[in-house]
């Protein structure tokens, strides 16, 4: 359909739109119009991803000033998801465009990812890592390999980098819409490397896909995102964890191991660089050269096509753009002065891992403290990675797996030189979990999310995080320290209740369930879930899903239902499969457990919050017709980390532990139970099995989506009570349904445009 929002033509490519849809856009439009960042919430199932797409390609098009649509996506099926939706939305909106003799106006829009995902040279696309497949790329691509072919024509080079290369400024895209396989048979047809030419594509892209880490990870945003214009629009989706991925992407861990594999390559460096002094000392002297007079030349991304060597791998700088304009320290310009500075900086850490006792300490503490035993001051530091990235190519050095942890130990460095707040370095001799084994570990702990996404907000003029369970809406712009101009979160409308969410509390004894610590083991706890469950699995047809809080409690539960013969029972009416960390292993039995469903046989599936299928996989329709949560998934209270983090926001941003660790709990449930929900028309129950979730302090964290169909009498259930809610559920869901209910859930063009009032009216 086209309906007119305030005056801007939408294409949608579907008779019928939702209205939380249609206030989905209203609410993006005025974020758009107003050039500032939004917040959003909309219920999973709902059509978020076509919503976002049709209203921002349509603004594009009433207005040609709005840079391009970098989506941001957190795995390679959702990016893939991505484009071929909008691949559609464009085939449908070319139709409304194109008339007789004319051509609608051309987009291109592509996925960037890494080599694993797009590499076609027939050795390398087979490497089983996506380190390895990076290695062999490099060797195959290095401009010192390329330039060495011409006087041996043995060295083996990528045909398809040379193909790109050959292209000169023919080596662009046609218009259109490029999935991941797309960009490969692409690259296939025209003998060109899918990778390089995605990267050189990025100018002219007006959609571009690709991974949080593109944007919010430094050492990858300084390349790839670097030459994005202020006017682009940038959108966060499944933004609900976008703090914990900020966190992790300014944080470091160094074990013993790390540091011993650092000071080998400190030695390898030291020979590489005594031979090169003695082979090809000219560009020991051009890289002193170069670095006397600043950084701002050396490895910046050139607007045009990447040169020879793939400066990508270089990992270019966490420095800001002033920093970039000066000139290195003096005492780590030279090669030989910079290896010796990384000895002793390493030798240094060796040092300070060797702790008998926990030592938690500030940047500021632990520049002081290297200040006095190396005299090395925080601008030194904050060059470090810079400085290593131009020695490895100065070098000529391709095998960069082997240094990944000298590049450790020079990412910590050079935070904590850039960095004076927001972070912690905590000490520990052991694992706190099992302090009888040794296993040293320095943490440059993050604590603050929006030190990373703070460059994203200051630099674009629009962004946009939404996702289904943003709840509650309000914390987001406090942990993320920033104003948006929109915030809205959004109910789903529907014409039946095919949402049954429900609290048990206790099971069929009347004793009370919880995974809280002092009564997760005990025996009655784990006997009354798994006999909820045996009825459970008799009462729901085909699939069930169950979420356990961590693997370790899933693996002792599982263990002791099968002692008990619980696991026995469920057998009988369902196969039961399970999650595990080896991804291969998930894989297969999620495929397993979809097979079990189409047949009719019926399956349960055993899962982990805050796991990999909590997070990306649907249980839509019959896969998932009940969820279970077992328990609250709060996190490890005890680790040091998230003690310091607590802390940080409480001081910081005026939040209480209680408040922030009752909001990760409950965001992590609410995306598990939400996985069975991916349309109106389907249909499924949300069992929260754990006594806690009747408070008002965990039911009110939940999306309003949810909550809205929680019922005062589907509080504090027994299982018998819960198996009688299940029956009734199940079956006014078996009637025949035919989905529609116009002027309801349903917008038809005509009423679509009559919400909107027209121009002049």
């Amino acid at each position: 359909m086209k309906f007119q929002i305030e005056g801007l033509t939408v294409y949608f490519p579907y008779e019928y739109i939702y209205p939380e849809q249609y206030q989905y856009m209203r609410e993006l439009k005025h974020a758009l119009d107003a050039k500032g960042h939004c917040l959003l919430e909309m219920p999973t199932g709902t059509g978020k991803t076509i919503t976002l797409l049709s209203l921002i390609t349509s603004y594009q098009l009433a207005h040609p000033e709005v840079g391009k649509l970098i989506y941001c996506t957190r795995t390679v099926p959702e990016m893939e998801k991505v484009l071929q939706e909008l691949k559609d939305l464009v085939d449908y909106r070319d139709r409304y465009l194109q008339g007789p003799g004319q051509e609608g106006p051309k987009i291109l829009a592509l996925g960037l990812s890494s080599r694993k995902n797009l590499c076609i040279h027939p050795r390398v696309a087979e490497e089983g890592s996506r380190e390895s497949c990076d290695s062999q790329c490099r060797k195959l691509t290095a401009s010192w390999v390329r330039e060495a072919k011409a006087n041996n024509p043995d060295i083996e080079t990528c045909q398809f980098y040379e193909g790109l290369e050959s292209a000169g400024a023919e080596g662009v895209m046609d218009a259109g819409v490029y999935t991941l396989q797309d960009m490969r048979e692409y690259g296939r047809k025209k003998g060109w490397c899918p990778y390089f030419l995605a990267r050189h594509m990025l100018a002219f892209a007006n959609v571009m896909v690709y991974n949080y880490q593109y944007m919010l990870d430094p050492k990858v945003s300084n390349m790839v995102s670097r030459e994005l214009e202020k006017e682009c629009v940038v959108v966060f989706d499944e933004a609900h964890n976008i703090d914990n991925v900020c966190i992790e992407a300014l944080s470091v861990t160094l074990r013993k191991q790390t540091l011993d594999g650092a000071m080998r390559n400190v030695g390898k460096l030291k020979a590489a660089v005594d031979k090169c002094k003695e082979t090809d000392a000219k560009r020991l002297t051009s890289e002193y050269q170069r670095l006397v007079g600043g950084l701002q030349e050396r490895g910046a991304l050139p607007r045009g096509r990447p040169t020879p060597g793939g400066e990508d791998w270089l990992a270019n700088p966490v420095l800001p753009e002033d920093i970039l304009r000066e000139a290195v320290p003096g005492n780590i310009r030279r090669a030989e002065h910079f290896c010796s500075f990384l000895r002793q900086l390493v030798t240094y850490m060796r040092e300070r891992i060797s702790v008998q006792a926990v030592e938690q300490e500030s940047c500021t503490t632990f520049l002081a403290a290297l200040q006095e035993q190396m005299s090395v001051d925080g601008k030194t530091l904050r060059f470090c990675y810079d400085r290593l990235s131009s020695l490895l190519k100065t070098l000529e050095i391709t095998d960069m797996d082997d240094f990944v942890p000298i590049h450790m130990v020079a990412d910590f460095a050079t935070l904590v030189g850039t960095y004076a707040k927001g972070f912690a370095i905590i000490i520990e001799p052991y694992d706190d979990r099992l302090p009888s084994v040794p296993d040293p570990v320095i943490q440059l702990s993050c604590l603050d999310a929006s030190l990373a996404v703070r460059p994203v907000f200051q630099k674009f003029q629009t962004v946009v995080i939404t996702s289904g369970t943003l709840s509650p809406i309000d914390l987001y712009p406090r942990i993320l320290n920033f104003n948006p101009v929109a915030i809205l979160s959004l109910a789903m409308t529907l014409t039946r209740d095919c949402m049954c969410p429900v609290v048990l509390t206790r099971g069929s004894d009347q004793m009370p369930v919880s995974t809280q610590f002092e009564m997760r083991d005990d025996d009655n706890v784990i006997r009354n879930y798994g006999r909820m469950l045996i009825e459970l699995s008799a009462a729901i047809p085909d699939g069930v899903v169950c979420f356990f809080v961590s693997y370790s409690y899933m693996d002792k539960i599982v263990s002791k239902w099968h002692d008990m013969g619980v696991l026995t029972d469920l057998m009988a009416h369902k196969l039961v499969f399970i999650e595990t960390v080896d991804v291969v292993e998930t894989t297969l039995a999620l495929d397993n457990f979809r097979r079990a469903c189409d047949c009719g046989r019926g399956a349960i599936f055993f899962s982990v919050a805050r796991g990999k299928v909590a997070e990306g996989i649907d249980f839509d329709r019959h896969y998932g017709r009940c969820v279970v949560m077992f328990g609250v998934p709060y996190q490890y209270t005890l680790s040091r980390i998230l003690r310091a983090r607590l802390e940080y926001l409480r001081e910081t941003f005026q939040i209480k532990e209680s408040d922030y660790l009752a909001f990760d709990a409950v965001r992590q449930a609410a995306q598990c139970v939400g996985r069975v929900i991916r349309s109106k028309a389907d249909y499924g129950m949300m069992v929260f099995a754990d006594k806690r979730y009747q408070r008002h302090d965990k039911r009110d964290k939940l999306p309003g989506w949810i909550t809205s169909h929680l019922k005062d009498a589907h509080l504090n259930l027994s299982t018998d009570m819960l198996m009688h809610i299940a029956r009734e559920f199940m079956r006014s869901m078996a009637q025949p349904y035919d989905g529609l209910a116009i002027g309801k859930s349903l917008l038809t063009e005509a009423q679509a445009n009559a919400l909107s009032p027209q121009p002049g009216a």
